[in-house]
């Protein structure tokens, strides 16, 4: 049964179900005027009320839900804080707990993105919400009111605020489904690809390197389905004679070198094909780089992404020489799906790529080509 918020005469009051008083209509007087904070008072209050009939001790006195003295402005802790300040102080208790490189990165862009919202009061979550969703996507709007809502959840155990106004919000925000379907390269295309920046096929003879400088880089995404984060944080010391070590990433937008995305250290075989590679690659002091700039710093995979495989790959599309344009993240799909085809193990692909099985079960046996039964007798 629900309690219900009415305002009469400029005052709030509660009006409880008929059902509990044989039929008769029961309100209680807040001796509150309908403000945004007697609001957030009257919302306790009410939800003090529900709780008690479903407990069944519900007051028929009404006397527990009347305004107590003790309950000496509640609205003025919600007044203590604007959102900005309770991200800020969220923030700092997360340190420690989360990546350097996702404080730098999400908490930061949704501080920034507070920052521009056109009120920080508490009070006026809706208001934030409807301004989200006109200029950002459904999707960019969700995830941001799914960490407002982690927020103001921290707060309220922390007993900085009374409720959490971003409850639930983000719920009837419809998202786009995303396409389960990977696509990837063949064999013959991979071929192509890595020939294309072995012998500089569409290099600019301004280019600040010529495009085999990243030959290597290329060649190892197909050959060990490794994010490209993980690639470019590649240091001598992590390559044996019989394993490459993945302990570490350098994502592009923060370039500050961290865990990699499963948080665990995975060994990850070395055929004879990858150790031709990492032969001519040559070697280097541990703590070199496998690749690196021009300023000898880490790859930057975004600007890699935009600044050469892409104009790589759409010329390789338009000569008609591989079928579509994927980014190098494909180049992980691909070299999965060559070894689900070729029969190994998805604990043992798992293993390898830093995945779980559930992650390829869901993701890549979809592309797996149509298994035949086999004659029995």
């Amino acid at each position: 049964m629900k309690v219900g918020i009415e305002v009469s005469k400029g005052y709030l009051r509660l009006r409880f179900p008929r059902a509990l008083f044989n039929g008769n209509q029961k309100y209680l007087s807040l001796n509150l005027t309908d403000t945004p904070e007697n609001q957030v008072v009257a919302e306790l209050k009410v939800r003090q009320a529900e709780l008690d009939i479903l407990a069944g001790n519900f007051d028929f006195s009404l006397g527990k839900y009347k305004i107590q003295t003790t309950l000496v402005n509640i609205a003025s802790k919600q007044k203590t804080y604007n959102l900005l300040s309770l991200w800020e102080k969220y923030t700092e208790f997360k340190k420690g707990q989360v990546e350097k490189s996702t404080l730098v990165r999400d908490y930061s862009i949704i501080e920034k993105r507070i920052r521009k919202f056109p009120t920080t009061n508490l009070n006026e979550a809706v208001l934030i919400r409807n301004h989200l969703l006109s200029i950002y996507s459904a999707e960019t709007t969700k995830r941001t009111l799914k960490q407002l809502n982690a927020c103001c959840n921290w707060a309220v155990l922390s007993q900085l605020i009374e409720i959490n106004p971003f409850k639930d919000l983000n719920k009837g925000i419809k998202t786009r489904k995303k396409d389960s379907s990977i696509l990837t390269f063949d064999r013959e295309e991979i071929a192509i690809i890595i020939d294309a920046f072995r012998t500089n096929k569409y290099c600019h003879k301004y280019s600040p390197l010529p495009h085999s400088h990243y030959f290597g880089y290329v060649s190892l995404l197909f050959l060990t389905g490794c994010r490209p984060e993980e690639a470019v944080a590649l240091k001598w010391k992590h390559i044996s004679k019989t394993h490459i070590t993945f302990a570490e990433a350098v994502p592009s937008d923060v370039r500050i070198r961290k865990n990699t995305k499963t948080h665990q250290t995975r060994l990850f075989p070395i055929n004879d094909q990858l150790r031709e590679l990492l032969n001519n690659i040559g070697h280097g002091e541990a703590e070199q780089l496998l690749f690196c700039n021009r300023n000898g710093r880490e790859i930057n995979s975004h600007n890699f992404l935009n600044r050469v495989w892409r104009p790589v790959l759409t010329r390789l599309v338009k000569d008609g020489l591989i079928r579509y344009y994927l980014p190098q993240y494909n180049c992980r799909h691909t070299f999965i799906t060559i070894c689900l085809e070729a029969g190994i193990s998805v604990k043992q692909i798992a293993d390898i790529v830093g995945n779980s099985p559930e992650v390829i079960y869901k993701h890549y046996s979809g592309v797996i080509k149509q298994l035949e039964v086999p004659a029995i007798f």
